[in-house]
């Protein structure tokens, strides 16, 4: 396979597994191996010794590929939750996605010690739809137990005909008892750049992912925008909640929509060729004008490293929730031209030079979604990659006890989520951004005109 077919076929893949998966990752067409030092000898034999004393002495007969693939596992799972081999049948599973045969729930889910958890649902999908949120728990599927299973195993049992049911069980930090939902499968047609327009022109553009040409989508969103409003646009709110990742290249690429100079992102591996800085080019789509990114706990990767460079810029203001903090960067590497590796290979940093790894990106503005009724409850137990077994540490030591110290409430805090409904506010971040771009980016369009 070519280099550029090769890159081709895995952008075409990541565009799938962005439903199951929250991951930043780099297509990579080749891929240097480390070379296997000689002291390393005894340990490959403690492992064939293994297999072999499993091949003879099992109570049952054992196949080569479950004894290769579970030893495979076994050691991507030591590294780090992002570590990951895809065998023939997972790619399959993404290319069958691709072809559109594919029926799915949209959720992007991860296993924590045993359990399926929620990064974010797909917006737009069943699962959006249906009230599922970042930090559920999934215990059951169609009654049945999958705690303590494999992803793949999960995954695949959510998978069906488009237009067939499931029924799973639900639990949620600050609820007493799992609840059950029925979902009808169908197919996930992501569309990751949205776009409206609220009071007083002011633009929102709301990315679900970063797949290929997120970059280009956005402009063209703006773009729209501009048109709508007569030329004169209050602002824009860059809507990254429960967006899980993506494409490193497209984050850094919508990051310099809004950039003039400048550092984006670094990323530093244990190689020269895995330590690379990304810098922004000349030109401000927005030119000056006020922007606001919105974040949450979903928002994991590639969403940090465009929250990151625009605050450290100070191009934007930063709200919502504190993020995911996902910091790393995983490697695409061919085994062959059916399987391959996805292994972390670098910590990306923000211009300042802070990783995100455990601590996420800090809100300048923190702002709870207080329109969710459940969320004030599980808020105090919001899920992140610090509470991923085996997580990459942060290199800076920071504790979780300080990540979660909030700042002082605003007042309009306190309203609960019957008295928004009633003032017909059913997005309360949403809602504050608007109100803030209004205050402030009315005086920037009246003076520039």
């Amino acid at each position: 396979m070519s280099q550029s077919n090769f890159k081709t076929s895995f952008a075409t893949l990541f565009r799938a597994a962005a439903l199951v998966s929250a991951v930043a990752l780099i297509p990579a067409a080749t891929a240097g191996l480390a070379a296997v030092d000689a002291r390393s000898g005894p340990q490959f034999g403690k492992l064939l010794a293994v297999y072999q004393r499993i091949k003879s002495d099992y109570v049952e007969p054992i196949d080569d590929d479950k004894l290769v693939k579970g030893a495979i596992d076994g050691m991507l799972a030591s590294l780090d939750p992002h570590s990951s081999y895809l065998d023939v049948r997972e790619f399959n599973n993404l290319k069958t996605q691709t072809e559109g045969s594919y029926g799915g729930l949209g959720l992007s889910v991860t296993l924590d010690d045993g359990a399926v958890k929620v990064i974010a649902p797909i917006k737009g999908g069943p699962a959006e739809k249906a009230g599922l949120k970042a930090g559920d728990f999934i215990t059951h599927l169609d009654g049945k137990l999958i705690f303590g299973g494999s992803l793949d195993e999960a995954v695949d049992s959510m998978r069906g005909a488009p237009g067939s049911q499931i029924r799973i069980t639900i639990f949620r930090q600050g609820r007493e008892e799992p609840f059950d939902v029925t979902l009808t499968r169908q197919i996930i047609d992501l569309k990751p750049v949205e776009w409206q327009i609220k009071d007083n022109n002011v633009g929102v553009i709301s990315v679900s992912s970063f797949s290929e040409n997120i970059a280009a989508d956005v402009a063209k969103a703006w773009g729209e925008i501009r048109t709508k409003t007569g030329g004169h646009p209050t602002g824009l709110i860059l809507d990254l909640r429960e967006n899980p990742g993506g494409l490193l290249d497209e984050a850094v690429a919508l990051s310099d929509l809004f950039l003039d100079k400048g550092v984006i992102v670094s990323q530093r591996g244990r190689s020269a060729r895995d330590t690379e800085t990304y810098n922004a080019t000349p030109g401000d789509m927005a030119k000056g004008l006020p922007v606001i990114v919105l974040i949450d706990e979903g928002s994991a990767s590639a969403s940090e490293i465009v929250a990151g460079a625009l605050q450290d810029q100070h191009r934007a203001l930063i709200m919502g929730q504190r993020s995911f903090g996902k910091g790393s960067v995983q490697t695409l590497i061919p085994l062959s031209k059916d399987t391959a590796l996805k292994l972390t290979t670098a910590r990306y940093f923000t211009p300042s030079g802070r990783s995100v790894q455990e601590g996420g990106i800090d809100p300048d503005v923190a702002v709870p979604q207080i329109s969710d009724a459940d969320r004030r409850a599980r808020q105090l137990r919001s899920f992140r990659e610090s509470d991923l077994r085996g997580h990459l540490i942060n290199e800076a030591k920071l504790e979780d006890k300080d990540l979660e110290k909030d700042k002082t409430d605003d007042p309009r805090f306190k309203l609960t989520p019957e008295q928004l409904k009633a003032k017909g506010i059913t997005d309360f971040q949403l809602y504050y951004a608007v109100q803030t771009i209004e205050h402030t980016g009315a005086r920037f369009a009246a003076n520039s005109r």
